[in-house]
């Protein structure tokens, strides 16, 4: 099918418009004014439409033709882009960037780096997801994301590359005024059972899901993230191991207290992690500067 509306046809009126005459838009383009007169005549009737007023000296758009460029400009814009990306791609830049980052981790020093990036003046759209326990490797093995950030427990053979972000150090927090402040000594499991814990559901899709540091008791109570599992204890609903990195302001706040407790939680290693068949360059600046930060200190 034939159109009479041209990219080449748009960038002539663009550059007209843009100069204010033909001649000065044929320099701009490199092109004899007569080779743009042609190239607007034929535009005009083929549309059957008048482009210019001529009676002015001046190069000026009738109401059909600007309405005509304004709509044109936007298919310039979208034609730049496309160019843009492929010559990108062509060149090792991806156009797109998932990163996948379990609650545990704050979001701030992955905004500095995304931050950063931007610098770099490249079109890579970046989409980041929260995930939480298996939920962060579900997303890399089922190819929802292309970085990992926070992955633990067992790690997948074979196809993927690791790197060891840090430790998660856990503490037992309880609201300021709950009963087990009152507690004489060191918390243990029984009194521990007496009262609701707070528990993060995991987020895996298509993977077995799991339970993070699930205490005996009498009730629990699952919440999406661990911003809402702060935020139910600092409430007094219910009890439970914090990583310590995430409520330092609230322990000094007093909204939470940190009780000695017997019940054993080890501390528990975050891994960056992403396919090893992927050699993207903006992948491959994210993995070099984020391994260079240190992201749980407290």
């Amino acid at each position: 099918m034939h159109h009479a509306i041209t990219l080449e046809a748009l960038r002539v009126l663009d550059a007209i418009d843009r100069k204010g005459s033909f001649s000065a838009a044929a320099e701009a383009l490199f092109k004899v004014p007569s080779a743009l007169s042609y190239t607007v005549q034929k535009l005009e009737s083929d549309l059957g439409i008048t482009l210019f007023d001529r009676s002015k000296q001046k190069a000026q758009l009738t109401a059909a033709g600007r309405l005509l460029l304004e709509q044109g400009r936007q298919l310039l814009q979208a034609a730049n882009a496309i160019e843009e990306a492929v010559q990108q791609l062509e060149s090792g830049w991806e156009t797109q960037l998932r990163i996948a980052v379990d609650t545990v981790l704050p979001l701030a020093p992955l905004l500095k780096q995304i931050n950063a990036f931007n610098q770099l003046d490249k079109r890579v759209a970046i989409t980041i997801r929260e995930e939480v326990l298996g939920g962060t490797w579900d997303a890399l093995i089922a190819e929802r994301c292309d970085l990992a950030l926070g992955a633990s427990g067992d790690l997948p053979k074979g196809i993927f590359e690791y790197h060891l972000m840090g430790e998660v150090e856990f503490v037992f927090a309880v609201a300021r005024e709950h009963p087990l402040c009152l507690h004489k000594g060191p918390v243990d499991a029984a009194a521990i059972r007496a009262f609701p814990t707070i528990v993060m559901a995991d987020s895996s899709l298509t993977s077995p899901g799991r339970e993070s540091g699930l205490l005996e008791s009498k009730q629990i109570i699952r919440v999406p993230n661990v911003a809402a599992k702060i935020q139910a204890q600092i409430f007094g609903i219910g009890v439970g191991f914090l990583p310590k990195h995430l409520i330092s302001d609230e322990v000094k706040r007093g909204d939470l207290i940190v009780l000695e407790c017997s019940v054993p939680r080890p501390n528990i290693p975050l891994y960056m992690a992403w396919r090893k068949n992927n050699s993207g360059r903006a992948l491959q600046w994210f993995i070099k500067n984020i391994s260079n930060h240190t992201w749980l200190a407290s």
